[in-house]
């Protein structure tokens, strides 16, 4: 994988990101009966647990969030730890999430839950041991090829909200998200970030796991530190961090999605770290930081408004770090699983 990146990762990162919002679209209209299956199976089980590795689990993540809002009891696990601590006990809606269907410890995991009822997947790849093996949604398009998580993010947020439409949530602002391409001013963000030793982003909410995730983009793409928190998270303890060699940046909601965000900005600003506020909340921007404005949307919907353009911008941060973006030099695109002691 590592050598069929050369020279093209960043093309590749492109082209997915290119086509994601039509995918994503076509991946709601396309998994209407499994998305019913699955709802029901929400709706008399009552706990939903939604697991993945990278990408996929901070995918489950903001989707765990949107679950709660519904009243279901949801709750997104690594399958690392759903390894070592076994499966639940009692009914439970199980998903497993993987793009490619085959990452080791999704495997390791079917061989537990292939012959159990209330078992379903999520992935890209049909074809997968994932896909042969469970129920599964599908995400239109294809495997995903460049090696951050873009277009797979995208389209797998995509069949959580299929599920979640079925079961009774709102997800006309989030489709109508994914079908405007908004293209802000971007310049500002960058130049704060891009000298930046280490990054913090932080957001509440579905804005929690878009934070992670985009923080293990960053990592990826630009080979530096870079932190998703929770803002209350963010606030105990990790303030310390705070220098002006930090660059922070926060994604902002309306109402509770939005609360905290003048606290964790005047604190970066009194550390001398510029923030950069990725805001849909529809409030006054904060005095002292740049802010990139967008339309107001909140949960799922905030995060389809936001995500193209924080991919954008990982993108430009990392190609003033670093030659040959989305080529990895130490990493592949479907990970086994380690059998060392």
């Amino acid at each position: 994988m590592i050598g069929d990146m050369k020279g093209k990762g960043l093309a590749l990162l492109q082209a997915e990101m290119g086509r994601q919002g039509t995918d994503a679209i076509a991946s709601l209209a396309s998994n209407g009966a499994i998305a019913a299956e699955l709802a029901a199976s929400i709706a008399r089980t009552g706990e939903l647990v939604l697991v993945g590795m990278g990408a996929s689990h901070h995918a489950n993540r903001m989707a765990e969030t949107a679950w709660r809002r519904l009243g279901v009891d949801c709750r997104a696990e690594t399958a690392g730890d759903m390894l070592l601590q076994g499966l639940p006990v009692q009914p439970h809606t199980i998903v497993l999430v993987s793009q490619s269907g085959e990452s080791g410890e999704i495997l390791q995991l079917l061989d537990l839950l292939s012959r159990r009822a209330d078992s379903f997947g999520m992935t890209l790849a049909p074809q997968g041991t994932l896909g042969r093996t469970l129920p599964c949604l599908v995400g239109a398009g294809g495997q995903e090829v460049a090696f951050a998580a873009t277009r797979s993010l995208t389209v797998t947020l995509a069949l959580h909200a299929a599920v979640l439409a079925a079961a009774g949530g709102e997800i006309d602002g989030f489709a109508a998200a994914l079908a405007t391409s908004p293209h802000p001013f971007l310049d500002e963000a960058l130049d704060a970030l891009a000298d930046k030793s280490s990054v913090i982003i932080a957001g509440r909410g579905e804005l929690r796991g878009l934070a992670e995730a985009n923080g293990l983009m960053l990592m990826e793409l630009a080979r530096i530190p870079a932190f998703g928190f929770e803002f209350g998270q963010f606030r105990h303890g990790p303030l310390e961090a705070l220098t002006p060699d930090l660059g922070v940046l926060l994604l902002r909601g309306p109402g509770p999605l939005g609360a905290g965000t003048a606290t964790l900005a005047k604190a970066a600003l009194s550390a001398g770290a510029v923030p950069v506020i990725f805001d849909c909340s529809g409030q006054t921007p904060i005095e002292g930081a740049v802010t990139v404005a967008f339309s107001r949307n909140e949960g799922l919907s905030a995060v389809a408004a936001m995500l193209p353009s924080l991919q954008e911008l990982i993108i430009a941060v990392s190609g003033r770090k670093v030659a040959g973006v989305g080529e990895p030099v130490r990493s592949t695109k479907i990970t086994g699983i380690d059998h060392e002691a």
